[in-house]
């Protein structure tokens, strides 16, 4: 992979796919900035395996869905290593319920902490970046938000809005040479879908044509091409990670 810049900062990556395209990244040479806000023992063992392995980590921790706090994090980062060439807007809950028992409070604690702090996030980059003249962002959104879910009225706006939002920034980031997309994984083996019944995992795998969940590097080494120069013509789109699930 070619890399031009020479940092990123992964939001929410102290486990899951966050942790997984941390990794990557490390592995490829950049100085990878591990986001968390409350599991620092995670975010500090990824730090140490990160160093192990050759590669260079650093520990951020802040809330993205606090504006004040998003956009200190950023102006740390710009401060110690004189810029920021990469983000991925990573980070992001769920809180399911079905749409008629779901309160407005459920709906829009989502969407704060998913799409309003990948919109913190990606206008600070363009910021940052445009300066420059140079960087890449890639928003993790979800299948969710192309096709819904039962249950997931909040995390289905959000991501779908990240779609949306991302094509935008990219309109946007485009005159500045900073590129903005988006990938959307299916079911991904991770904290979540491991907590998914074995009768409720075996029907969703019945459902994807190449008949497994994907891995989180998987959908790491998606975000890392979509970064990275080999993907400098692109921009504004979205990358399906979900074994034909959806197309």
């Amino acid at each position: 992979m070619d890399f031009h810049g020479a940092n990123v900062l992964v939001t929410g990556a102290s486990r899951g796919i966050g942790a997984a395209i941390a990794r990557v990244l490390a592995k490829e040479g950049l100085k990878v900035w591990i986001n968390y806000r409350t599991s620092v023992e995670a975010a500090d063992r990824l730090k140490k395996e990160i160093e192990e392995a050759g590669g260079r980590a650093a520990l951020i921790p802040f809330d993205v869905a606090n504006e004040a706090e998003f956009v200190e994090g950023i102006a740390t980062i710009v401060e110690s290593d004189g810029g920021l060439a990469y983000l991925v807007n990573n980070a992001g809950i769920t809180k399911d319920k079905l749409a008629m028992r779901m309160g407005v409070a459920d709906f829009e604690e989502v969407l704060r902490a998913n799409l309003t702090s990948a919109f913190i996030g990606c206008r600070e980059a363009l910021k940052v970046m445009g300066k420059r003249r140079f960087g890449s962002v890639v928003n993790v959104a979800s299948i969710v938000g192309e096709r819904g879910n039962p249950g997931q009225v909040n995390y289905s706006a959000s991501k779908g809005g990240m779609i949306a939002m991302t094509k935008s920034f990219a309109l946007e980031g485009a005159p500045r040479n900073v590129r903005f997309n988006v990938v959307t994984p299916g079911f991904i083996e991770t904290d979540m879908t491991q907590q998914l019944k074995e009768e409720i995992k075996e029907r969703y795998v019945e459902q994807i044509p190449l008949g497994r969940f994907g891995k989180p590097e998987e959908v790491a080494w998606a975000v890392a091409f979509l970064l990275s120069d080999h993907a400098s013509y692109i921009t504004g789109t979205t990358l399906r990670v979900n074994g034909g699930l959806y197309t």
